[in-house]
């Protein structure tokens, strides 16, 4: 780990709701410290966001290095467009790298995989060295195959995301294994995150 290094949670803000799905990221951030041996302050962090207060949206980043220091950024949270045109990277992931599983700044591909997006395209897929279908630069995959929606098991390399999760918790996604194959049959494709939410996508070649 580099002296920047960060363990990140990136989520909203809504004044009638507060931070959304707060602790489902507080819950992931303990996990991910407790993995890497940085020390989580859990109190600390909870009251970083409960007195948080805002007239509109924000977009809230929680960030702890690894001497244990947390800090609480906020931005304004412009509204997602209603549809993402989405394109297959060339890179093929390592399903066995740990760093795939973890929210931490230890993700130089994505950034510059974001930072080479074409005019008009607004999220670029991988796939590992299996074929397996994994996720986004900054977001979790979904596909309708056959009526069930579907995501990539975690297996094949990818973030546990948070909207992910809550959407297996409540029995509206299924997890399996998806090739390239299962991406262009689906009869709808959605990307998304605990930021976004759902945002059905375009795949285009």
């Amino acid at each position: 780990m580099n002296e920047t290094f960060r363990i990140i949670e990136t989520f909203g803000y809504a004044p009638d709701q507060g931070m959304i799905r707060g602790a489902l990221h507080l819950a992931r951030m303990a996990r991910t410290a407790s993995e890497l041996d940085v020390a989580f302050d859990r109190t600390q962090a909870e009251r970083l966001l409960s007195e948080f207060r805002a007239e509109g949206a924000r977009r809230m980043r929680l960030t702890l290095d690894r001497a244990g220091q947390m800090a609480l950024e906020d931005a304004p949270l412009a509204a997602a467009k209603p549809l993402f045109r989405v394109a297959v990277h060339d890179a093929r992931l390592d399903p066995h790298d740990p760093w795939l599983r973890r929210k931490t700044t230890h993700r130089a591909l994505y950034d510059r995989a974001r930072a080479e997006l074409p005019e008009g395209l607004d999220e670029y897929l991988f796939f590992n060295t299996r074929g397996e279908l994994c996720e986004g630069t900054i977001t979790n995959v979904f596909v309708d195959l056959a009526g069930v929606t579907v995501t990539p098991a975690l297996p094949a390399g990818l973030l546990p995301g948070v909207l992910r999760a809550a959407l297996l918790a409540e029995g509206r996604v299924e997890e399996a294994v998806l090739t390239e194959n299962d991406l262009r049959q689906a009869a709808k494709i959605w990307v998304g995150n605990s930021l976004r939410g759902l945002i059905e996508a375009e795949l285009v070649d």
